[in-house]
């Protein structure tokens, strides 16, 4: 660890505030990747001022987002879910002063499976919930995605990590029933959770009813399907990709 992110990391510490830039296309910190490094990164300031003015760049690129103020407490829970995310770099006061790009690992150590309770098990797709990511805040940012190529290699990759992966399913407590979720032009999806921090936004959003978890692998997804179900929605609270497919 270099001088800079020492002190950085320190600062960050003892800070009574941050700021963060989110996406408003996926309700979620703003990510993007380092042309130079291939970093996948968050944009983090120490002052408000300094954020507002990257946050007004970053909309005159037509990239929607938003400034979210966070204190101490809630610092390093926030760093930490970014595990799950794909995240793997923090980039302090870009175009401020300073700008400090510390690894992930250089500022939070992430629980370790061994220490998972007997029989528990991390369910976490950070490559998936990465390139949905990715693919969402294109997709998003404007009526027409300008570049529809990178889009459709977006998607490719998505569907890749996403029939290689583990899930979470909400199901009701009082019936094991599987919600559904209708989206505005009416189509029903099954919500699905990449981790256990997505399923948790959900339940948080959804405080009348009672549900937990259940896993499930991605072949089989299609047997749980209700028949009037499209697929499911990948992260509802959060990308919300709706991901079509068909009852067995």
């Amino acid at each position: 660890m270099t001088e800079s992110v020492k002190q950085a990391v320190l600062k960050l510490q003892k800070a009574e505030f941050v700021y963060v830039i989110a996406s408003l296309c996926t309700r979620m910190p703003y990510v993007e990747c380092d042309s130079e490094t291939y970093d996948d990164q968050i944009l983090l300031y120490f002052e408000e001022e300094d954020a507002k003015r990257e946050a007004k760049k970053l909309i005159g690129k037509k990239i929607p987002v938003k400034l979210v103020k966070m204190g101490n407490p809630a610092i390093l829970p926030f760093l930490v879910n970014l595990f799950p995310m794909g995240v793997n770099c923090v980039v302090i006061n870009c175009g401020a002063g300073e700008c400090v790009a510390a690894q992930l690992s250089e500022i939070v150590r992430r629980p370790q499976d061994t220490n998972l309770p007997e029989g528990k098990i991390r369910v976490e797709n950070p490559e998936l919930h990465l390139t949905a990511i990715y693919f969402t805040q294109e997709l998003k940012r404007m009526p027409e995605p300008q570049d529809r190529e990178e889009l459709q290699e977006l998607h490719e990759e998505m569907i890749s990590h996403f029939q290689k992966g583990k899930y979470l399913i909400a199901a009701k407590e009082e019936d094991n029933g599987i919600p559904l979720l209708r989206q505005t032009n009416g189509d029903l999806f099954h919500p699905l959770f990449t981790d256990v921090q997505e399923f948790q936004k959900f339940c948080a959003i959804n405080k009348n009813e009672k549900f937990k978890p259940g896993i499930i692998e991605a072949k089989n997804i299609v047997k749980i399907l209700a028949p009037n179900a499209k697929g499911v929605a990948l992260n509802p609270m959060g990308v919300n990709v709706q991901l079509q497919m068909k009852r067995k």
